[in-house]
């Protein structure tokens, strides 16, 4: 019996031995290995959000700086191919890559699964964050590039693209914790992050502190791995310099909105009937219930005379869960009695998206502590007034006043929404289109050519600096 046991553990501690030289082996070979190329880390290239338009304006930018660099996209859509991704960059976002990618430039990942979180029914966060370690594994197993570039926030690669030898940098739309996520457990606030259950219970409560904290303090270390942050707006600045501890290394790119696309749109809009529309992925966050919420009690508080407006809801559904999503926002219009003056629409295509960006009267957004709000800017440069959520992005860089006119409304709860939408239908004409153009000349300064430029004054340094 004990040489078995012996004998087990022998074979036990070789195994071990021999799996830790394998990796090492494998670094090594990656190390030797790079490609002169930028591996752009984004596993959903179809979630059709403002992360992907992100993630093909900056492959534009990143060719259009540096042509020698291959652009390699890591993928988890198995059925991505070179002339999809091309495709959907150009009909979806009206981006035209300046080299398509080759077969070879779109390395496809098989173990997706780990950051998804329908994988981490609790401990979600810290669950996708570890998964997306393997993950990267996989990545840059594969294809090992001289620049790791993540435009997804997985934070937690960072450390990994780092062994294997590359420069990494990143676009930062959110912080995966925020400070103002561990002062809402604190305060056992309720909200899609922060289950009622939990809310409800002090010691519960106390315990997701802790975790928060811990997670935090994990995230503030490998954030710091990267070489480069670009964050997308002022709150995430905010936050991520004091998770990251990394200032001198943080720059602020705006993301880009097409506004001149949308710009040349006419400021007069049609009134028969007046038209909302919602622009935002059917996702928890996005609050999409709270907006028809507020448009029923708009509906119901419209003086008889004044047109009944009729709010169109766009959106983009990633899997499963976001097409339950959708469905029960279609539910809970015909529960509100509302939903004769509701559309939902889709996974549109770029130029139907414009179209009804072209005939809206204003622009409904709900998310709490939105980073950025790049529906909030389309809705600004097309003529739709928009009506955004009083947090973060659209109330500190975004819905501000332009040369002392007000350009738009900030709302948080049911009834003030409501409010925000009575007073954008019972507007003059010549009121709405001052309003209107005060709005489209605050969007002008979240160009494409703006992304573009601040994008390559961001990455140049990383790029031409000789040291590894």
């Amino acid at each position: 019996m004990t040489n078995w046991l012996v004998l087990s553990a022998v074979i036990t501690v070789t195994t071990v031995i021999a799996q830790a030289v394998r990796l090492v082996l494998m670094v090594i070979n990656g190390w030797r290995n790079r490609k002169k190329a930028v591996g752009v880390f984004h596993p959903y290239t179809n979630d059709g959000g403002g992360g992907e338009r992100v993630l093909w304006c900056a492959v534009k930018a990143i060719q259009d700086e540096n042509p020698n660099l291959d652009c390699v996209i890591y993928t988890g859509d198995h059925d991505a191919s070179p002339d999809s991704l091309t495709g959907r960059a150009l009909d979806r976002f009206g981006v035209k890559l300046i080299h398509p990618p080759k077969l070879r430039q779109v390395v496809h990942l098989h173990r997706r699964k780990w950051v998804e979180e329908t994988t981490y029914p609790r401990f979600t966060m810290i669950g996708q964050s570890f998964g997306s370690i393997y993950l990267a594994w996989e990545a840059l197993c594969k294809y090992t590039p001289l620049y790791y570039f993540d435009t997804s926030g997985y934070a937690f690669t960072y450390p990994v693209a780092r062994v294997f030898g590359c420069k990494v940098f990143c676009y930062t739309h959110y912080p995966t914790i925020s400070l103002d996520m561990l002062s809402r457990v604190r305060g056992r606030s309720s909200m899609y992050n922060n289950d009622s259950l939990i809310a409800k219970s002090a010691l519960l409560s106390r315990f997701k502190v802790i975790y928060y904290t811990l997670f935090s303090w994990l995230y503030s270390i490998v954030g710091s791995c990267a070489h480069l942050a670009m964050v997308n707006s002022s709150w995430t600045q905010s936050h991520i310099e004091k998770l990251w501890g990394i200032g001198a290394r943080i720059r602020r790119v705006y993301p880009p909105c097409d506004t001149s696309r949308l710009q040349a749109l006419p400021l007069e809009k049609s009134m028969k009937p007046p038209k909302i529309v919602s622009v935002a992925q059917f996702r928890p966050e996005k609050a999409h219930p709270l907006q028809l919420e507020a448009f029923a009690v708009a509906l119901k508080k419209l003086d008889q005379d004044l047109p009944r407006p009729k709010i169109q809801l766009v959106g983009s559904c990633r899997n499963e869960a976001d097409e339950k999503r959708l469905q029960n926002l279609k539910d809970l219009a015909i529960k509100l009695n509302v939903d004769d003056h509701v559309e939902f629409h889709k996974n549109v295509l770029y130029s139907d998206l414009i179209r009804l960006l072209g005939g809206a009267v204003a622009g409904i957004h709900s998310m709490t502590d939105e980073h950025f709000g790049i529906s909030v800017v389309e809705y600004m440069a097309a003529g739709a007034i928009p009506i955004a959520h009083n947090s973060a992005g659209p109330r500190m860089d975004i819905v501000l006043p332009e040369d002392g006119k007000k350009t738009g409304f900030l709302a948080q709860s049911v009834v003030e929404y409501a409010e925000a939408i009575i007073e954008v239908i019972k507007m003059t004409e010549n009121e709405r289109l001052e309003m209107a153009a005060a709005a489209r000349k605050r969007a002008s300064m979240f160009s494409e050519q703006r992304f573009y430029e601040d994008f390559k004054a961001a990455v140049r340094p990383i790029f031409y600096d000789g040291t590894k």
